[in-house]
């Protein structure tokens, strides 16, 4: 597709690197363009080079790769700052951009140079790496094909591939940059920890919850359309999960649908929901459930917003617990004020 949105201003460009221990990770995710754009936009990314991983020649021109079967990828070396983005987060934010199960294709674009692929040097970084792709194939009926080996060798792309997108903004772009972390890396929130938010037993939970809370998180029953306590709430806030507390949406990233359900563009973080595939119903649609309290949200649809990604997460109202963002601060959540727009 053509990248037709605006492309993000890079949140990276307000810090100082410079006295930053800086760690290495090399990224093929298809066409370099719109990979190393997205890359470089993750709060704790220093630097950012598009390349040629692990082909068979030396210094290989774009034509090389394209046409010549050297059997390089399309590559991003990645330099991160591991005290502000661990390894474990990196790889978690590269997997929202990609298609793991593809092989040799994302997007429009068909090659063995548009292969995944994870390329390290260290080789403590290998059971991070192992790790994060066990977590991502339990998203997935078919298999990981993603390449997880040692980097034999990368060379630089000509200097037009370099930022391109940031010269040619309106370029070829394969990917959405809607899964984004949000705020201001200067004020960044802490990560969210799941181990801060267990989810109580069952016998606990039907106690703490109202029945319909039970029937919604734990029966993946959906509410009544207008009968929720949120969908037409526009007050600033924070949404968590019910069930554990877990942060999960901002007021800033709701918007009226018409739908009835409260809805999102993004989750506050993608780590905090996990997708499945819902063949309910007669329909097929995609369930979105919380992290830490397994909780039956909603179901995310291709139908939000364009200017905001294009997402719709229709979350049940039953499965949230609103936070004002006058109480967020004594409520354990005030990491999280300054990404609230308040005056949306």
């Amino acid at each position: 597709m053509i990248n037709e949105a605006k492309i993000p201003e890079n949140p990276n460009h307000l810090i100082d690197y410079s006295c930053s221990p800086l760690k290495d990770i090399w990224l093929a995710g298809g066409c370099f363009w719109g990979v190393e754009a997205y890359l470089a936009r993750i709060p704790g990314v220093a630097d950012t080079t598009v390349g040629y991983a692990n082909g068979r020649t030396e210094r290989p021109s774009y034509e090389d790769v394209c046409c010549r079967n050297t059997g390089h990828a399309e590559t991003v070396h990645v330099r991160y700052a591991p005290d502000r983005l661990s390894l474990r987060d990196l790889l978690r934010q590269f997997f929202l951009i990609i298609d793991p199960t593809s092989r040799n294709r994302q997007g429009n674009d068909r090659g063995t140079q548009y292969r995944t692929g994870v390329y390290y040097l260290d080789p403590a970084d290998l059971p991070v790496i192992q790790a994060a792709v066990a977590a991502e194939q339990q998203r997935y009926e078919q298999p990981i094909l993603t390449e997880v080996v040692q980097l034999s060798r990368f060379d630089a792309a000509e200097d037009y591939h370099q930022d391109y997108l940031e010269k040619n903004p309106n370029g070829y772009c394969h990917i959405s940059f809607a899964t984004l972390p949000s705020g201001n890396p200067q004020a960044s929130p802490p990560l969210i920890d799941p181990a801060r938010f267990p989810k109580p037993d069952d016998e606990a939970l039907r106690h703490i919850l109202t029945p319909g809370q039970y029937q919604v998180t734990q029966r993946n029953i959906t509410e009544r359309p207008f009968t929720g306590a949120y969908w037409d709430l526009a007050e600033p806030g924070l949404y968590v999960d019910v069930v554990t507390g877990e942060p999960l949406f901002l007021s800033s990233d709701k918007f009226e649908s018409g739908c009835g359900w409260p809805c999102f563009s993004k989750p506050l973080d993608p780590a905090v929901v996990r997708e499945e595939k819902d063949s309910g119903h007669g329909m097929e649609r995609m369930e979105i459930r919380s992290r830490s309290g397994d909780s039956h949200l909603g179901h995310v649809f291709p139908d939000g917003p364009a200017e905001t990604g294009g997402l719709r997460y229709c979350i049940n109202s039953a499965a949230l617990r609103f936070i004002p963002l006058a109480d967020m601060e004594k409520e354990g959540y005030g990491a999280w004020i300054g990404l609230i727009n308040k005056e949306k």
